[in-house]
Formats: C-alpha cells, structure tokens, sequence
C-alpha cells in the first residue's frame, strides 16, 4: 500500500501548498483521505480523479473538507461527466460517482457549506455519502477502521491495511493529546500525526499537537516510523523535526507534498 502526500498544511496553507489530503493507493483500489483548500489541484497532478474509488473525511472542519466542492464541480460538469458527446469526450452513461465517507451530519454541513457556493445539493449528488461512526469499512482491497480522537469538533482518526498484506498506517487527524490517539496508533508501522503548535495552547480547550507531544504519542504507540503533518511551512522543520525524534526516539520525518511512503 503507498500513501502519497497531497497536502499537510494546517488550517491556512504553506506557499503554493494545500491542506490536509491523503492519498492511498493499493492496486487497483484508491483512496483520498480528506480533502482540504487546494488537495484537488494536487490530486490532478498524481491521480485521474474519476477513478478514485472513495474519499475519507476524518472531521468537517473547512482545511479538510473545502475542495469537496471543486472535486464535486468536476464530477458534475466536466465533458467526460456528460451524456451525450461533449468536446472530444464520447459521452457516458455511468459518470463516475466515488463514495464519501465522512463523519455523522456531513450531508447537512457540506449542504450548508453548497448554499454559499452554487446548489445545496452539488456534493451529494457528485458523491455517494455514507456517514460513519466509530468502527470498520472497506473500499477495495483497502481496509479502514475509525475511532474518536479529541478535538474542537467530532474527529476520528483512521487506519488502513491492505487485504493483501502488509503493513498499516494510521493518521491521528487533529487532535489534543490523548491516550485514545495512542492506543489507536498502537504498533502502525507508519504514523501520521499533527504538529501544529510550537508550543501547547495557553488558555481554552486543547485542539492541536506539538512535535514534542506527537513524538512523545508516537513513542509510547509503539510506531516505527513518524511523519509530522498539519504543520505550517512558517515553523522551522528541523526544530520540530528534532523535537518530535527527542521525544520518539525513532525515525521522524516533516511531511512534504509530494513525498511517497509504502508499507
């Protein structure tokens, strides 16, 4: 299974970058996992978007959800979407349509969020929505479980194992620290966690993690490898990449777009 960084910014995006997006491929079967400001863009650059097989959302808050609506765009008015022939394309009656698997009451939130922008309904009806709660699902050959993590709204972070074998990876989302992230992540031979803030929170509730927190999860999982993601290109990589490795003791990397893992 190879996952492939679309984008790792936080909630406003690096220089030329984009916000959260995942994608996981294994043979056939392809995944992106959330969909954040500027990831479709990306995702044109790696990936046919009409033989993506499911997008995954961990939480709704706007960086991992905003470019469902140019990936909705496109699913319903570019010419190889069409019926009938359309400038060069033939013209299809099956337009590709991936599912959506996002958290309880995202049809009503991206609905809210379609108002604003063109109609209601444009995400529905480009996706197959299906909201998940906390337990298991299957795209392909891809198996995902999901569990809670704290956060400032209802977040899960998400595992993937291929059914073919091999190794797993687990994305924390955004998230506070947490035991539940820990137990979650327990073993993964590859890790993805945020490192937003260079240092915690000083007053309200907690949403974020530092590198030193995140290689201090990473450690006490039991991960073999770290990669340090939701993380802004304005903090120094590799002070944080040396905070999160104090803390890990094992290999720790700063996501990067572009960059390719397989496990």
């Amino acid at each position: 299974m190879r996952l492939t960084v679309l984008g790792k910014s936080p909630s406003w995006q690096d220089a030329g970058g984009a916000c959260s997006g995942y994608l996981l491929e294994d043979g056939d079967t392809c995944v992106l996992v959330d969909c954040g400001n500027g990831v479709f863009s990306k995702l044109r650059s790696f990936r046919d978007y009409t033989t993506v097989d499911a997008v995954v959302i961990s939480h709704l808050h706007a960086d991992h959800v905003l470019d469902l609506i140019p990936y909705a765009s496109a699913l319903t008015y570019a010419p190889r979407q069409q019926p009938v022939p359309v400038a060069g394309w033939p013209g299809t009656d099956r337009p590709a349509r991936p599912r959506l698997l996002a958290p309880p009451g995202a049809t009503a939130v991206l609905r809210q969020v379609c108002t604003a922008v063109i109609f209601p309904e444009l995400v529905e009806r480009a996706f197959a929505i299906e909201e998940y709660e906390a337990g298991a699902a299957r795209v392909g050959s891809i198996e995902l479980t999901f569990t809670p993590v704290p956060h400032f709204t209802e977040t899960f972070a998400i595992s993937a194992r291929s059914a073919n074998g091999g190794g797993r990876i687990a994305y924390g989302a955004d998230c506070r620290p947490s035991e539940a992230v820990v137990e979650f992540a327990r073993g993964a031979d590859l890790l993805l966690l945020e490192a937003t803030l260079p240092r915690p929170e000083r007053d309200g509730v907690r949403g974020h993690l530092t590198p030193a927190e995140a290689g201090d999860h990473a450690r006490r999982a039991q991960a073999r490898r770290l990669v340090l993601t939701h993380i802004s290109d304005e903090l120094d990589e590799a002070w944080a990449r040396d905070e999160a490795a104090a803390a890990f003791g094992g290999p720790v990397e700063v996501a990067r777009e572009g960059a390719v893992y397989e496990v």
